[in-house]
């Protein structure tokens, strides 16, 4: 089956905009299948297991990004879960930020390939766009330990912002290691969902950082 095939098999029948979402994500995961020809953006590269693993995975949380601005997707690699929520959210600004300089590129080329006009790409470190620009949700799905996380994010927190991080299902030792070091920067630490995917492709669990 192709990609298109696969997600519209695996994709909640109300998610939004859902015909739009599956062809333009298809068109995204077979932009990755070429550029994996000359790097390695990601091992995940069958249509059923793609559509699971990065497509579904980051659209199950789609609920708990309603209603917000700006969305910054923090070490976006790939594009994920970034390109899936910005397909979902059109109303929805994003930033993208990828610090590793051929990944940028190829967000910039895939960006600019599927039409998301609300997408940016900044080629630089998530904390270097915290610095300058309002952001109302970060997220990051395997990017870093919680405790990095609150290193990278916690400064940004301000009233209002959030940080989602899409996390497997072991996080509560994380969490445990974590809770001095929130204390200290008044960072509340939360599990706010968790979900299986099918096919026995894993658990998530989304851990919500708010002051």
């Amino acid at each position: 089956m192709t990609f298109e095939d696969e997600l519209a098999t695996v994709l909640p029948p109300d998610l939004p905009r859902r015909d739009e979402t599956i062809a333009r994500a298809a068109r995204h995961l077979e932009l990755i299948v070429d550029a994996n020809q000359h790097f390695n953006l990601t091992r995940i590269t069958t249509p059923r297991e793609a559509a699971i693993k990065h497509v579904l995975d980051s659209l199950l949380p789609l609920h708990l990004f309603a209603g917000a601005k700006h969305i910054l997707d923090a070490g976006s690699g790939a594009g994920f879960p970034g390109v899936p929520l910005a397909l979902a959210l059109p109303g929805t600004r994003f930033t993208f930020a990828e610090s590793i300089q051929k990944r940028a590129r190829f967000l910039d080329s895939a960006v600019d390939a599927i039409h998301l006009h609300n997408v940016d790409v900044a080629a630089e470190r998530a904390e270097d766009v915290l610095r300058r620009r309002r952001i109302d949700v970060i997220t990051a799905r395997a990017v870093a330990p919680i405790s990095r996380a609150l290193e990278i994010f916690g400064p940004a927190l301000k009233a209002g912002v959030r940080a989602l991080l899409y996390k497997g299902p072991d996080v509560a030792q994380e969490i445990a290691i974590s809770e001095t070091a929130a204390r200290k920067l008044k960072v509340h630490l939360r599990i706010v969902a968790r979900y299986e995917l099918p096919d026995h492709l894993g658990a998530r669990t989304i851990v919500e950082m708010v002051r």
